[in-house]
């Protein structure tokens, strides 16, 4: 029986995981904007005791780019996958990045031209792709799903929807990707992954642990998911790290399981 067509285990020991993590919604609580999202002693620590107690097999996956992770956990962790796997930081220190499609600053430029018209609305331009959030306009959902899918179109972006955002993207690896592409690498290659998500921009990342033989962890409410287990926040993420880091070992009986 291979890795891949092997269920996880009830109780996996450290040495047979490798730990994929999202940030904002996963580590640490959605705010209304990103900049908002300040470091935190507390969860810093906890990823230097979980890279320390996994030998290095623990990596953040993010919207967000290296340096801002980077920003956020105080570089607790080396590998860092940033704008949903466009940016890639191996274990080994090595950052590798998709260059930016051509047309991302003209998109950036058109979304801060909407916003303008609608107080509450911010645009993230991130290199790679340009974001709109309406967490602080909600009312404003429909006319932001609209536009963004006609300049999807207009701009030949691809369209990455996300809690309360809408992003145009250079078109390339997603998170899914840049979980495989840290399973072929040391320190965590042969390792079962293991990935905690809060976002449908963690599904890809998702199938991927599971085609990998592991398993992946959804954070928030039950939802359709090809993750088939949950935590309820990012509360409970920590908790249960660090919980897992005592014992050394994952337990399935931490999480609420459903049939999704």
């Amino acid at each position: 029986m291979t890795l891949r067509s092997r269920p996880p285990a009830t109780t996996l020991a450290l040495s047979e995981i490798a730990l994929f993590l999202d940030l904002d919604g996963t580590l640490t609580p959605l705010c209304a904007s990103p900049d908002q999202v300040r470091p935190e002693p507390e969860l810093t620590d906890l990823l230097r005791r979980a890279a320390a107690g996994l030998a290095g097999r623990v990596a953040v996956i993010s919207g967000r780019t290296v340096a801002s992770v980077d920003a956020i956990v105080e570089c607790a962790c080396t590998a860092v996958a940033g704008v949903h796997g466009l940016q890639r930081r191996t274990a080994a220190g090595v950052l590798e990045a998709v260059s930016p499609h051509p047309r991302v600053q003209s998109a950036a430029d058109q979304m801060a031209a909407f916003a303008r018209a609608c107080p509450g609305l911010l645009v993230e331009h991130k290199e790679q792709s340009a974001a709109l959030h309406y967490r602080g306009a909600p009312q404003a959902e429909p006319a932001v799903l609209e536009f963004v899918q006609r300049l999807a179109e207009a701009e030949a972006l691809a369209l990455q929807p996300g809690h309360m955002v809408m992003e145009l993207r250079t078109p390339g690896p997603d998170k899914g990707a840049a979980v495989r592409a840290f399973l072929a690498e040391a320190p965590f290659r042969g390792r079962r992954p293991v990935y905690v998500g809060d976002d449908h921009t963690d599904e890809s990342a998702f199938v991927a642990a599971v085609d990998a033989g592991g398993f992946g962890v959804l954070v928030g409410p039950e939802r359709l998911s090809a993750a088939g287990w949950r935590l309820d926040d990012p509360s409970a993420v920590r908790s249960w790290i660090a919980a897992a880091l005592d014992r050394g070992a994952v337990s399935l009986g931490d999480f609420a399981r459903w049939a999704a």
